[in-house]
């Protein structure tokens, strides 16, 4: 079994979890960042529960930093795996150095994620502690520890991947066990995941920070079914507009750059839409991703749909796209009958939609990554193609993913103006005061 990223993962998880343990009124969801919180986040999501993170840092062995022989986490919490330390041959002088630069790594992280906001109570609550994967399982050890010394009357660890015998190896960490999968023949986490792109520390504010999540201040959720899965709607008090996120390969609903633009544009009082134009398994077949005109063909379908929702009537309306994403809303711009106010593209391939770019009169804003050479030069050339009022913008440093400190934020305050700019005034204005 192969999971297609962390996003996926979740989901599966949050299933295995619905299945295996049915009673979870009132857990809370506790994530071991990085890699965990996109995990995390669509296990909270589903089941309608908070969502915190519990910051533990892996001691790797020196040269071998992915092997662990310990694990340091908040509160002081320490796990030393005496197996590896003595197979690794590690004196206890390089073991302490390398606790040291872990430590003063998670203090920084601790704060990042937190922003001064207390842990969530623990005392008297079911926990799931939700990992992308364990191996060792140093890091999960030390995470049970901490929630259990905050509190905690029930402890589940939870996740999409582990060795067979995992839960023997972790004894009583634990009062339940949940894995999607644990087979006989693990070597590492990474090898069953399609995308195990390291996580940011932007995705892990991103996935706290979910719109349209329990305690996510300022929105109203909704769902409204769609044929590829729902469609989540987050709606801010009185909004101006609507933005439907069409995202393109390798990303999905849950991706955490999609909605941590999404924060964003509910800030500017944006209501959004984030969907997925195709099912999992579509997703698997290179030329459904590719195909301007068949996802530009969704995105036109859902659209329709999702603005028959009672909270989004009379809403003006735009559309957000990444990479292929951008060029199905170019495609979709260009068909008859079609109204959006505005369109952002994130990294976009314009170039996938070249027939009918010279077709496309809506105000569009590209927004590329500087060190993203090719798909620059792609992007000039087609905002000289475009018929409407169009921009170009590149992000200083930034490559595709817009991964690098400050990039995605940049990106978002760029698409959060821009919709401003170009949603008239008159439809969600009146509506609002009226």
């Amino acid at each position: 079994m192969h999971f297609t990223d962390r996003t996926d993962a979740g989901r599966r998880l949050a299933g295995a979890l619905q299945s295996a343990a049915p009673d979870l009124r009132g857990a809370v969801v506790v994530a071991l960042p990085r890699g965990g919180a996109p995990v995390a986040a669509e296990v909270a999501a589903a089941l309608g529960a908070e969502l915190d993170v519990c910051v533990v840092r892996k001691v790797g062995v020196p040269g071998q930093p992915e092997v662990a022989m310990g694990a340091v986490g908040e509160d002081g919490a320490r796990v030393v795996n005496q197996q590896v330390v003595d197979a690794a041959g590690v004196p206890p002088e390089d073991y302490a150095a390398v606790e040291v630069r872990e430590r003063a790594e998670l203090a920084r992280r601790a704060a990042a994620y937190r922003r001064g906001r207390a842990p969530v109570p623990l005392a008297g609550r079911t926990v799931l502690v939700v990992d992308d994967g364990v191996a060792t399982g140093s890091s999960a050890l030390a995470a049970c520890r901490i929630v259990r010394a905050r509190g905690a009357a029930r402890v589940v660890l939870a996740v999409p991947v582990a060795p067979h015998d995992w839960a023997q190896r972790l004894g009583g960490a634990a009062d339940a066990y949940v894995a999607v999968h644990a087979p006989e023949g693990f070597r590492s986490v990474g090898e069953f995941y399609r995308d195990f792109r390291q996580t940011t520390d932007a995705e892990v504010l991103a996935a706290l920070e979910r719109p349209g999540a329990p305690g996510a201040p300022g929105t109203a959720g909704y769902e409204v079914p769609l044929a590829a899965g729902p469609a989540e709607l987050a709606v801010p008090a009185d909004p101006l507009g609507v933005v439907l996120f069409a995202h393109g390969s390798g990303s999905g609903r849950g991706s955490p750059r999609n909605r941590a633009v999404a924060e964003r544009l509910h800030r500017a009082g944006l209501a959004t839409v984030l969907f997925d134009l195709l099912t999992p398994g579509e997703a698997e077949e290179p030329w459904k991703v590719f195909d301007p005109g068949l996802l530009g063909g969704r995105l036109t379908a859902a659209t329709r749909a999702v603005l028959r929702h009672h909270a989004l009537a009379g809403l003006p309306y735009g559309w957000f796209g990444a990479s292929t994403g951008a060029a199905a809303a170019l495609w979709a711009a260009a068909e008859p009958g079609t109204a959006p106010a505005a369109i952002v593209s994130r990294g976009g391939r314009p170039d996938l939609a070249a027939a009918r770019l010279s077709l496309v009169a809506v105000p569009t804003l590209l927004v590329v990554g500087g060190a993203d050479g090719e798909v620059v030069e792609l992007n000039r050339r087609a905002a000289a193609e475009l018929r409407g009022p169009s921009a170009l913008q590149v992000v200083p440093g930034a490559g595709h993913l817009f991964a690098e400190p400050g990039a995605l934020a940049a990106v978002a305050d760029l698409a959060a103006h821009w919709f401003v700019r170009w949603f008239p005034p008159g439809e969600g204005g009146d509506r609002a005061r009226h």
